[in-house]
């Protein structure tokens, strides 16, 4: 018998950046059609940049990933304890009878697939983490986008990633990458100081 192999195939933050990419655009097909004939209110926004500096964004990620190599040293820890027994077993193979050997080798068979089970809930478990996080980066960002599009008169807002995008060329001055970015840093920043600050309010 061989050790369980662990690997929980996280990659919370390569997969984070790949659905990032595709940001949310204007739900008005008539006026993004318009504008795209007309080249006016259309902006985009860099995805790159925005997720690269976006704090809540980079927060998630790191917390994402931290769980996941807590969870992957755990069972790392536990198929070495049961590798262990699987080499004690081997040791002492020889001078059981073929009954004890058949009832080693089940408990051993069960204890891999408990193991294997174990595996595969925590990677779901923090498979539906990193989804829950991401909705929250979507609603957030679509949100903005919303409002600013409604203040400022933007027909499409489009998304551009170097290497991955429909947009090969754009007018810098049609970049709101900065705009966007720097307003949901504030909306972040001021939430998580009103959380402090009701927690270290003292209870009465």
């Amino acid at each position: 018998m061989k050790v369980l192999k662990i690997s929980l195939g996280l990659a919370v933050a390569a997969s984070f950046l790949v659905a990032c990419e595709q940001m949310p655009e204007s739900n008005d097909s008539t006026a993004a059609s318009t504008a795209a004939v007309g080249g006016a209110g259309i902006v985009y926004v860099n995805s790159d940049s925005l997720l690269a500096n976006y704090e809540y964004f980079k927060e998630a990620r790191t917390r994402l990933q931290g769980e996941g190599q807590k969870a992957e040293q755990d069972l790392r820890a536990q198929a070495d304890a049961f590798q262990k027994e699987v080499e004690r077993y081997q040791q002492d193979a020889q001078g059981m009878t073929a009954q004890q050997r058949a009832a080693a080798e089940q408990r051993l068979q069960q204890k891999q697939q408990q193991l294997q089970m174990l595996q595969q809930n925590k990677g779901n478990e923090l498979a539906g983490q990193e989804s829950e996080e991401m909705k929250k980066i979507y609603d957030r960002v679509e949100e903005y986008l919303q409002k600013l599009s409604n203040e400022k008169g933007y027909k499409m807002v489009l998304t551009y990633s170097r290497g991955n995008s429909a947009i090969l060329y754009g007018d810098s001055t049609l970049d709101i990458t900065s705009e966007v970015l720097a307003a949901l840093n504030d909306a972040y920043s001021a939430e998580t100081d009103t959380t402090k600050t009701e927690t270290a309010a003292p209870k009465k």
